[in-house]
């Protein structure tokens, strides 16, 4: 009780010094113009953990891994006092929580993310609310026009891992008859994708069917509650009545239709719409100095594979994507995959990085000396090289808000706020404030191999508020 008494004590201390700054701009001094550096002391920070209050209404049809609430995001971006049409970047832009909440508060936001899935989810998060009345019916021509076709479904469809023949083929009857009508040649032209040019209306739609899947193939749920698995070899697919398919794709497009109507009525305008890219943080090319403000949660070192956690909704998107999903987690930064390339460990990632590395390596536990030391290597290599291409992204004085988790390999601790925060800082990032938050339960904390050791269960989340520093 004491813990969340100054939670609510230091979150009312940051509206206090945000009405002060306010009223200070009304007598003659005024923030966000050009770049003017930020207050940090203004800045709003509430816990970035995620919780199932904040997973309602709108934010309710995205319940996807990581990230943090929608008012966190927002808060934040509120009390940074951006000029109006300042940009806000995320390069880990996942379902989309910070360009949603940037466009709320009337900047130009961009999100990028390297998994297609994702891009489609965060795309479908920004539906405008002009379409609340037109999104039912078109829900019931898609379904109409999918009854009538008569799919011939390959035996290779990827769907098919979860789901019989029949089921298979009337999900895909649905996601083809959505691309057949929803998606044109600025998205897709002779075998080439561009989701960028996706609208929001169809990427909705393919949300709404991927409900339909993850409702279905519930009974392959593993431990982490948003990770579908694999069914095993002697495990029966789901079958279901097709006809119930068909109705909860209905089901998920009409309460998509109210939720958009009631939130018409709260905001009463639309927001400025946003890029949302598919690419590579390591490597994607924003111009230098182009952005004012960066606010993300890079990928937690504790060995999660991102792309199966979408493996399902990949599978949605095959005929579309053509995704090879172990080529995709190759990719992503913290893959659990052993890089292909040799790598070595590099000063610009700071001494606490180079000792963690170390204590990895010579850690007495099976391959901790080979596979683990080398995807921890590709890791960091890969969030070095990230965070080099960010700090190139950002203005002269621009805010970098970073939402970062600890975490322990076997029992060695992995103090990844701090190795951040010297790789941010070998990239020209000055760490100018830190807001720490302990998260009582995490998903690594529910893997049964981690009660072996002893380290806490508990996980320390911290918010790094850095200024780009001029040279």
């Amino acid at each position: 009780m004491r813990l969340r008494t100054r939670h609510q004590d230091r979150r009312q201390q940051a509206h206090h010094r945000l009405r002060q700054g306010r009223r200070e701009e009304g007598r003659g001094q005024f923030c966000g113009a050009g770049v003017k550096p930020t207050n940090f002391a203004r800045l709003s920070i509430q816990s970035p953990k995620r919780t199932k209050a904040s997973q309602v209404g709108w934010h309710g049809f995205f319940p996807y891994y990581a990230g943090y609430p929608e008012s966190f995001a927002s808060e934040l971006i509120s009390s940074a006092c951006l000029a109006e049409g300042s940009v806000v970047y995320d390069p880990w832009n996942g379902s989309g929580t910070t360009t949603f909440a940037a466009t709320s508060n009337s900047s130009h936001a961009v999100g990028v993310d390297l998994n297609p899935a994702m891009v489609v989810v965060a795309k479908a998060r920004l539906l405008p609310t002009s379409e609340a009345d037109s999104i039912e019916p078109l829900g019931r021509k898609i379904v109409e026009l999918a009854r009538k076709h008569d799919f011939n479904l390959s035996e290779e469809d990827p769907l098919c891992a979860w789901f019989g023949n029949g089921n298979a083929r009337t999900i895909r009857s649905i996601e083809e008859s959505i691309r057949a009508h929803l998606v044109g040649s600025h998205t897709y032209s002779d075998g080439q994708v561009n989701l960028e040019n996706l609208s929001s209306i169809a990427a909705a739609n393919f949300v709404a069917l991927f409900s339909v899947c993850r409702k279905f193939a519930a009974k392959f749920q593993s431990t982490n509650p948003t990770w579908i698995r694999y069914p095993r070899e002697d495990e029966n697919r789901p079958r279901v009545n097709n006809d119930s398919i068909f109705e909860e794709f209905l089901t998920n497009i009409r309460g998509m239709a109210q939720t958009l109507a009631a939130r018409s009525q709260i905001n009463g305008h639309e927001t400025a719409r946003p890029e949302i890219k598919l690419g590579d943080s390591t490597s994607v090319a924003l111009p230098a100095g182009s952005v004012d403000m960066i606010l993300t949660s890079p990928p937690y070192c504790t060995r999660i594979d991102y792309t199966a956690a979408t493996r399902l909704e990949l599978a949605v998107l095959h005929p579309l994507t053509k995704i090879d999903i172990p080529n995709l987690s190759r990719q992503m930064i913290g893959s659990v995959r052993v890089p292909t390339e040799k790598i070595e460990i590099c000063s610009d990632w700071g001494e606490t990085c180079s000792k963690f590395l170390r204590d990895v390596q010579s850690h007495p536990s099976k391959a901790s000396s080979g596979y683990y030391y080398r995807t921890h290597l590709d890791y960091f290599c890969k969030m070095s090289n990230s965070i080099q291409n960010l700090s190139r992204s950002l203005k002269t004085s621009g805010l970098a808000v970073l939402v970062v988790q600890d975490s322990y390999y076997k029992d060695v601790y992995n103090d990844l706020p701090k190795m951040i925060s010297e790789i941010c800082s070998f990239h020209n990032l000055k760490l100018r404030r830190r807001e720490d938050f302990r998260i009582q339960r995490t998903m690594a904390g529910l893997h049964p191999y981690s009660r072996g050791y002893k380290r806490p269960m508990s996980a320390l989340e911290a918010v790094l508020c850095f200024e780009k520093l001029g040279g």
